[in-house]
């Protein structure tokens, strides 16, 4: 499990086509510290650690992970920044919401517009997605614990501060980027018991 609190962005130094596809992240985490088979979220997908070095880690991408993601619609390139957090520990602050880096799908930015020293972005999600997404309710985008602002169909908008543009790869976000979504659990459950016909809070 994660938060959605950014803790490192990390560098794809290399990606290999095996089975499944090989990556490996340069990181500033102390790796003496993360054990192989640790979980750590690289923009919001879950992955294990196979390998490590004392500034990197490898992983394995399955092609389920791949159909699933942005990194199988767009790729992942050398040099690419992600966003990194390990899994949470017990004692640890929640800080954002409950994460599970099991990404459900990806959304699309396709505005973005400047509001004071924040960044407001708007994406369009798939529909079958989208109908879990509420105002003022949490959504994970990258890894990224946000809160919605607005939703209008299956778009739903979003603001940045600027220290989230800073701590995080969202410094670097454009319109047609296509990026990690992963809805609230909370909306998952709440949504499936409404529509098996439970009274909420029964």
């Amino acid at each position: 499990m994660f938060t959605g609190i950014i803790t490192d962005i990390g560098i794809v130094c290399a990606v290999e086509m095996r089975g499944d596809m090989r990556a490996r992240i340069g990181c500033a985490y102390d790796m003496a510290g993360v054990d192989l088979g640790a979980s750590i979220a690289c923009d919001g997908v879950c992955l294990t650690v196979v390998a490590k070095g004392p500034d990197w880690f490898d992983v394995d991408i399955s092609a389920e992970t791949l159909s699933k993601t942005s990194i199988g619609a767009e790729g992942w390139s050398v040099g690419q920044r992600l966003n990194l957090e390990r899994a949470l520990r017990v004692g640890d602050e929640l800080g954002g919401h409950i994460v599970s880096g099991h990404v459900d799908g990806v959304a699309q930015i396709t505005a973005a517009a400047k509001d004071g020293d924040s960044l407001r972005l708007t994406f369009e999600a798939p529909a079958d997605l989208a109908r879990f997404i509420a105002q003022k309710g949490s959504v994970t985008l990258n890894g990224t614990s946000l809160t919605v602002n607005e939703v209008f169909g299956n778009s739903f908008g979003i603001n940045l501060i600027p220290h989230t543009q800073q701590v995080t790869t969202w410094g670097d976000a454009a319109v047609g980027d296509v990026v990690n979504l992963e809805i609230d659990t909370l909306a998952r459950y709440v949504a499936r018991l409404a529509e098996a016909g439970q009274p909420i809070g029964a």
